[in-house]
C-alpha cells in the first residue's frame, strides 16, 4: 500500500470520529425512541468502521516505511 493510501485511510478514519461523535452531541430531545436506537446503531458501526480504516491504514504506513 503506497503512503498516499494509508495517510488517506488514516484521516478518513479521523473524519468519521469527529463526524459521528458530533452527530451524537448534537441529537435534539422529543424524538422517539427508536429514532436514538436507530442512530445509536449508525454512530456505533461508523466508528468501528473508523478505528478499522485507522488500523488498516497506521499498518500500511508502518509497511511503507519497512520497504
Amino acid at each position: 500500500m503506497s503512503r498516499k493510501i494509508a495517510g488517506f485511510l488514516i484521516l478518513l478514519g479521523v473524519f468519521m470520529v469527529f463526524e459521528w461523535v458530533n452527530l451524537g452531541f448534537n441529537l435534539q430531545d422529543g424524538h422517539p425512541t427508536s429514532f436514538y436506537v436507530v442512530h445509536g446503531i449508525l454512530i456505533g458501526v461508523n466508528l468501528i468502521l473508523a478505528i478499522v480504516l485507522g488500523v488498516i491504514g497506521w499498518k500500511g504506513l508502518r509497511g511503507a516505511r519497512d520497504r
